[in-house]
């Protein structure tokens, strides 16, 4: 029960405000996110003004008396810490959340700022996977599950989705920025894209519906494709 009580004070998006980078050393005018909901983390590192894609890493989380664990399941910079585990102790104030770690090749400390109202709420809030697709004529597919993935993770108001397989350690491409879910409209505000800088800036809306714990998305891409989707919940 502490254990939940802890992942529900953590849940959110952050902000990196100090400290350096776990994977690499940032820019000047980067920007890293971390987000933390139903026990998957992801931390993006971008530069929303210069539209480039830094880097991103993620996996599951667990938390118990006053640690957080980490293990990893895609790291575009260093893809062969897929599958390791990094524990940091934590404390949290006053929507600061301060890590610590002794790794093995350094000591690192950060302080993460809290980047929305812990209070506010949407009905996509959480970790989701995808597991239906349509094709161009119509028919949905149920997609398996496997070490193949493709996750969205959301906070109150920002959305991150990575595809990539844990068994591989592949990864094929991550997105991500701020949204809003309201009246059935999804829209997403994208700030940063591996595949395709161009992206960045553009918002694109959806419909949605979340019935019987699936979340249902259709519209257009970014490349004006008909997209039919649905999601679940990965825990």
């Amino acid at each position: 029960m502490a254990a939940v009580k802890q992942q529900a004070a953590l849940k959110g998006a952050w902000k990196l405000s100090s400290g350096t980078a776990q994977f690499t050393n940032l820019p000047e005018g980067a920007t890293a996110i971390a987000m933390m909901e139903d026990g998957y983390f992801t931390v993006a590192y971008f530069n929303k003004a210069d539209k480039k894609f830094l880097g991103s890493f993620g996996g599951t989380l667990s938390l118990s008396d006053g640690k957080l664990e980490q293990t990893l399941e895609y790291n575009t910079l260093d893809p062969s810490t897929v599958g390791s585990t990094e524990t940091f102790t934590y404390t949290l104030q006053n929507n600061q959340l301060q890590l610590s770690s002794a790794g093995q090749n350094n000591k690192l400390q950060q302080t993460w700022t809290r980047t929305e109202d812990k209070a506010s709420a949407s009905p996509l809030e959480g970790t989701w996977r995808i597991t239906g697709r349509a094709g161009e004529d119509g028919t949905m597919s149920t997609m398996q599950r496997g070490p193949r993935k493709t996750l969205k993770i959301l906070s109150a108001n920002r959305f991150q989705w990575i595809a990539f397989n844990t068994a591989t350690k592949e990864f094929f491409g991550t997105g991500g920025g701020t949204y809003t879910a309201t009246n059935g409209k999804y829209t997403e505000n994208i700030e940063f894209f591996s595949r395709d800088s161009s992206r960045v800036g553009a918002s694109l809306s959806f419909n949605f519906k979340v019935q019987d714990g699936k979340w249902q998305h259709s519209g257009k891409s970014s490349t004006g494709k008909d997209i039919n989707e649905v999601w679940e919940r990965e825990q």
